[in-house]
């Protein structure tokens, strides 16, 4: 006998769609002025902003998609939908920022040592743009920053990205007024150290989605534990828990079970204590959730290794 839990989340509403598609417009705005600025004035800190400008677009993208792409229904070819979707985009946009930002590293490096005419005024110019841009992005997401989890996390992009147009136009004023040329490739190596470590945290997130691993915060040995000490359960046996999607883990576990069990009616209140034991108990909640009650002696006639 089995037995599943789920819930389904309501679609995102169309004032989040609106914000995010509103800063996504402006955000694409500042990538093409922060490019043309990049090549007029040389500036390796402009450059390596702008790919962090393109990245967060993607990450605005990826939110506006998930949102309208997570609405559709789950189909028989499909049976979750699109909801891994995001998880894909996230990936693959985690792994072109790594790699952007290594080159810019080994570049500013270079840099150090054989600094690059920077036109600063120009770069001032470009800078206050970018960063003009990123306010008028905030403001549209203020409203709705705590709504949902896409809200926050566009609202960090683009708070992110504010901050990096402040690196860049520190770094202009300091060769305008000192004339020290390294200040663009220091501020640019700095921007990386600030954004690798985000870059590469959430390219692991993703890969272990795509790798089916426990959901982060979900300990198995302590939800094994917690099933065993419920009344009439003997053993648990092909335990496992994955992530479809953000904010969606799922888990399945065989429960050996007594044999009164499926003769008193007990089985069904076994499934509702197991499926209630999963979804309340522990720091990661999960509502999708599989059971399937056996009685003693029913593993050896299943093919496959038990764990």
């Amino acid at each position: 006998m089995s037995g599943h839990s789920h819930s389904h989340a309501g679609a995102p509403g169309e004032s989040h769609q609106g914000r995010i598609a509103a800063a996504l417009c402006v955000t694409l705005a500042v990538f093409v002025f922060q490019v043309i600025g990049s090549l007029l004035t040389g500036s390796l800190a402009l450059l390596f902003d702008s790919a962090h400008v393109l990245t967060d677009a993607g990450g605005l993208a990826m939110a506006l998609l998930a949102a309208r792409l997570m609405a559709r229904p789950s189909t028989n070819r499909r049976t979750w939908g699109f909801a891994r979707a995001e998880v894909l985009a996230a990936t693959a946009q985690a792994a072109i920022l790594l790699a952007v930002g290594l080159v810019v590293l080994v570049e500013g490096v270079q840099r150090l040592f054989h600094p690059a005419d920077i036109a600063s005024q120009e770069m001032i110019v470009f800078g206050a743009i970018g960063l003009a841009g990123n306010v008028i992005s905030l403001f549209v997401l203020m409203g709705g920053r705590s709504r949902n989890f896409n809200m926050r996390a566009a609202f960090l992009e683009v708070l992110n990205d504010a901050l990096g147009s402040v690196a860049v136009i520190v770094a202009a004023i300091v060769i305008s007024t000192t004339g020290w040329m390294q200040a663009d490739a220091v501020v640019a190596m700095l921007i990386g150290v600030l954004i690798l470590p985000r870059t590469v945290k959430l390219l692991l997130e993703t890969i272990g989605v795509l790798l089916e691993s426990t959901p982060a915060g979900l300990d198995l040995a302590k939800v094994r534990e917690h099933i065993l000490g419920l009344d009439h359960v003997r053993e648990v046996h092909d335990l496992h828990a994955s992530q479809i999607a953000t904010g969606l883990p799922v888990l399945s576990a065989h429960v050996v079970v007594d044999e009164e069990c499926f003769h008193d009616g007990h089985a069904a209140t076994m499934l509702d204590a197991l499926q209630h034991c999963v979804a309340g108990h522990f720091d990661v909640s999960i509502e999708h959730s599989t059971f399937q009650l056996e009685p003693v002696g029913h593993a050896q006639h299943e093919p496959g290794a038990h764990h």
